[in-house]
């Protein structure tokens, strides 16, 4: 029997996802495991996770310049030293649930539980194997604290692994596979099925609009890019999408009221049918998460990409000019 944790953080929903799918393949395919899947900032002190990733959301939202600059200070600097020294102190937090779990393998989707765990195999208090996701398509160096003591890095593209690698990883420890995701985006879905669970006309084309995370617009403004496309392209069918955000599935809702567009808009909370969805979407409007990205290049379908945070679409726009050769931004 293998004993494995699974760390990720909640700040942005891509290293729960990551996490997540891969929980799930383990268990579908191995029996000789003991599994656990923990948010490592939640564990070390609630209130300090609550804190920091609410900091997180909000200026992810309204304030992305902000963000980008605290982004791009985190690489290099005062910013990247607090945050080393912090997760040095909580990683001896951590380690009373490693010494008792005991684990064989952690799988890490987060860079500050990476940091925390090569910090205490550094220390020689643990002996596992530390693999690293990297769930994102450019480097940032928070991930590569500590890499002597990671065996393994997964990451999204061969520029990416090509990047790590002038930074001074191993080139053998730095493995191009994707950012996990849900194997339903693999699946073949009844089309006709989905359009008539989603009461649309599969006559008319779809567009599946993001909106949840607010762009780092705002509401209003969020709102307003909803208006423009329903206003024109009349002849698409629109599927928007709020997420957990209740102010902006009321926002979406009473627009939709307004511009009479019933007919042809639907407006969904959190809903676990995205693969669904995105098998008979002609494109996707949002912002270039890491996920969202990956799910979206899966399906084989066009991203219209809203106000991308700065520093952070660098290695997206490369991808897609892989995949597509083009980009919107």
């Amino acid at each position: 029997m293998k004993n494995i944790i699974i760390f990720y953080a909640s700040y942005g929903g891509g290293h729960l996802s990551a996490a997540k799918s891969i929980k799930q393949y383990l268990e579908e395919n191995y029996s000789n495991i003991h599994l656990e899947m923990i948010d490592c900032m939640k564990y070390i002190n609630k209130t300090v996770e609550k804190l920091t990733t609410g900091a997180y959301r909000e200026m992810a939202k309204k304030a992305p310049k902000l963000w980008g600059r605290v982004y791009s200070g985190s690489e290099k600097g005062l910013l990247s030293k607090i945050s080393k020294d912090s997760n040095k102190l909580m990683a001896h937090k951590l380690y009373k649930l490693l010494e008792e779990f005991n684990p064989d393998l952690v799988i890490s989707t987060h860079p500050f539980s990476s940091q925390m765990v090569s910090y205490l195999k550094k220390k020689r208090k643990l002996n596992c194997k530390l693999v690293t996701i990297m769930t994102d398509f450019a480097m940032h160096k928070q991930w590569l604290i500590g890499h002597e003591y990671t065996e393994h890095f997964f990451v999204s593209n061969e520029a990416m692994k090509q990047d790590i690698i002038a930074y001074g990883v191993d080139g053998s420890k730095v493995h191009v596979t994707g950012i996990p995701m849900s194997h339903k985006f693999l699946e073949k879905f009844n089309s006709s099925k989905v359009y008539e669970d989603f009461k649309l006309n599969p006559d008319k084309k779809v567009i599946l609009f993001f909106g949840g995370g607010e762009f780092g617009l705002g509401k209003d403004r969020t709102t307003a890019v909803l208006r423009a496309i329903i206003e024109k392209v009349p002849n698409y069918q629109i599927v928007a999408v709020a997420g957990k955000n209740v102010k902006m599935k009321e926002s979406f809702e009473q627009l939709v009221f307004e511009c009479r567009a019933e007919n042809r808009v639907r407006v969904l909370g959190f809903t676990d049918k995205v693969p669904e969805l995105m098998s008979i979407a002609c494109s996707v409007v949002s912002k270039p998460g890491g996920l969202t990205t990956t799910e979206s290049l899966a399906s084989s379908i066009p991203m219209l990409i809203i106000n991308p945070i700065p520093r952070s679409r660098r290695g997206k726009c490369r991808v897609f000019r892989e995949k597509w050769g083009w980009y919107l931004a």
